[in-house]
């Protein structure tokens, strides 16, 4: 399936707008709702424990449990940042912050604000 660079951002977008709106659902109705519910602390535990299914994936080097696993992980992700307050558009905005900026630049300038 080929899809645009537009077309994986609206899924993102759709994503995210649906796991907000679930939030105001009732927790035994939507896994989701019940997650959010749980409070932040369980939304990063299943973010945690999708990223070492992911990792683990990876290291298998089998495609499709990568991709599977990196689905997981975008998902939980995404409700973690619900449960925390932080949108997909503050996230895409601080990567955009850092577009053009060398990676190792970049965390030497956070690494120096962190000691101030």
């Amino acid at each position: 399936m080929v899809t645009s660079e537009n077309q994986h951002t609206d899924i993102l977008t759709t994503l995210q707008a649906m796991i907000s709106e679930r939030a105001e659902a009732a927790p035994e109705t939507s896994y989701t709702a019940s997650l959010l519910a749980a409070g932040v602390e369980k939304c990063a535990q299943k973010a945690g424990e999708e990223a070492v299914e992911f990792v683990i994936a990876a290291v298998s080097r089998s495609p499709e449990a990568t991709r599977d696993e990196a689905a997981d992980l975008v998902y939980h992700l995404l409700v973690t940042l619900q449960a925390c307050g932080v949108s997909l558009d503050d996230v895409l905005g601080e990567l955009e912050r850092r577009q053009g900026t060398s990676g190792l630049a970049e965390k030497a300038s956070r690494n120096s604000e962190q000691q101030r």
